[in-house]
């Protein structure tokens, strides 16, 4: 399909390129935040610190809410159930549309909607009159705008800064939503405990403000124009057609279905821990999710240094975090199970912004809200399947199990997914010394002997 006149459209890399020393195509190193040199995109980032912080702040702030109107944990997650509801449902057709319309646009319309949803919160709760159901409502809203946004912001990032900043602004968003992780929970606490939620909720709703003027702030002539999918039969097959054709897309959406499925569940894993293994209470569960946040942040600006998106790295990163999973289901104490949280997040943001970059830099980007839709629904949908596998595996034979578990499944899946790339290219696999340094790489097999060398 013709990427449009004018489109920077990175031609995708074979099986070959993308398991063996070759970078990703249009990549090249770069400095940590090379991406906010572009304007536009630096109004976007800008927007996002902001905004980000508002949207944690809402998500502590409504789960504490509803928490106090009913006392019911289940209401808590039916609440968080309707909010992830409308991916699973619409995600894809989401993906069809956002190929038709303009991405701008309609991040002006879903970001519109968000803060409307967290203003009528906050109005409904400063003014005594909100009840669980409201709350109930507002969570689907929020997921019904995602089912648009998240594709939309997904695949704006490319239009604003070209393939070869790309894989930098992918992980410096990814940075941005950690640190604003840090902050927002903290910051929620506080206002919650010294005038309630619902000036949590005004805060959220009033912090789109600033994606909204960056959106607004944006000059077309520096976008990378896109030619848009016209309207049409099909488009969704196409898009589905378009995935199982290219083994590039297909086996790391793959990959990352089994990593987010089996691997993230730690909100199942890191309470149980806190409680029935360690019996050290919320504040340990705190200090848990906090260290794991300060590793995702590390991983989001070490793949930004990166500047490439590399099956390798890919797979090497899930091996890695499968790995450190399991290691951490056997910690003998509170102390050595909370220092692992670290690597544990960086490996997993590694895997998250590789698999993410490289997926938009192996798409025609008139097809780049569909196959980001299907991304983002595999990654976001491993949750409601995972959880309660997890859930099960813990209550029957302990969360250390569990956890090991996850970890088996996600190196397992990475091992098996490199292996068959790797044959599917003609690699195979060369452990030795490069420039001094213990060297694991995927070679092609005719280079055999020249490997040996090196």
């Amino acid at each position: 399909m013709s990427s449009g006149s004018g489109a920077d459209s990175a031609p995708a890399p074979t099986t070959h390129e993308t398991l063996a020393e070759k970078p990703a195509a249009g990549a090249r190193k770069s400095s940590m935040f090379s991406s906010l040199k572009v304007r536009n995109y630096r109004l976007f980032f800008m927007g996002q610190v902001v905004s980000n912080i508002g949207t944690w702040m809402q998500r502590i702030a409504q789960d504490w809410l509803v928490l106090s109107l009913t006392g019911s944990a289940t209401a808590v997650g039916v609440t968080t159930a309707l909010q992830f509801l409308p991916m699973l449902l619409f995600g894809l057709y989401g993906g069809v549309l956002v190929d038709r319309l303009p991405k701008r646009r309609t991040l002006l319309f879903t970001q519109s909607a968000m803060a409307l949803t967290g203003i009528a919160l906050a109005v409904l709760t400063l003014s005594g009159h909100v009840q669980v159901w409201h709350v109930y409502v507002a969570a689907f809203a929020v997921g019904l705008a995602t089912v648009l946004d998240n594709p939309a912001r997904q695949t704006f990032v490319s239009e604003m800064v070209g393939p070869d900043q790309l894989q930098n602004a992918v992980s410096l968003n990814s940075a941005n939503f950690q640190s604003a992780r840090l902050v927002g929970p903290a910051v929620a606490g506080v206002m919650i405990t010294g005038v309630g939620t619902g000036w949590a909720f005004l805060f959220n709703g009033l912090s789109f403000v600033a994606p909204l003027a960056g959106l607004l702030l944006m000059r077309s002539r520096d976008l990378h124009a896109v030619e848009r999918a016209p309207r049409g039969k099909g488009q969704l097959r196409e898009g589905l057609q378009y995935v199982a054709g290219r083994p590039e897309l297909i086996w790391t959406i793959v990959l990352v279905g089994f990593v987010s499925t089996f691997g993230f569940n730690f909100p199942v894993y890191l309470s149980a821990f806190a409680d029935d293994v360690f019996h050290a209470g919320a504040g340990s569960y705190s200090l848990f999710n906090t260290l794991m946040a300060v590793g995702s942040l590390a991983g989001a600006l070490l793949a930004a240094r990166r500047g490439t998106a590399r099956m390798r790295v890919l797979v090497a990163g899930a091996v890695a975090f499968g790995t450190m999973e399991i290691v951490a289901s056997m910690a003998p104490s509170l102390w050595l199970f909370a220092l692992l949280m670290a690597p544990i997040g960086m490996f997993g943001m590694t895997v998250n912004v590789t698999a993410n970059s490289s997926v938009q830099l192996s798409t025609d980007p008139a097809m780049r809200g569909r196959v980001m839709a299907l991304y983002m629904m595999v990654f976001m949908g491993g949750a409601p399947i995972g959880a309660p596998i997890a859930g099960w595996i813990t209550d029957a034979y302990g969360v250390r199990a569990g956890l090991a578990a996850g970890g088996v499944v996600s190196a397992a899946a990475a091992v098996t997914i490199g292996l068959v790339l790797a044959r599917m290219g003609n690699l195979r696999l060369s452990v030795g010394w490069h420039h001094g340094h213990p060297s694991v790489r995927f070679v092609p097999r005719e280079n055999r002997e020249l490997a040996a060398v090196a």
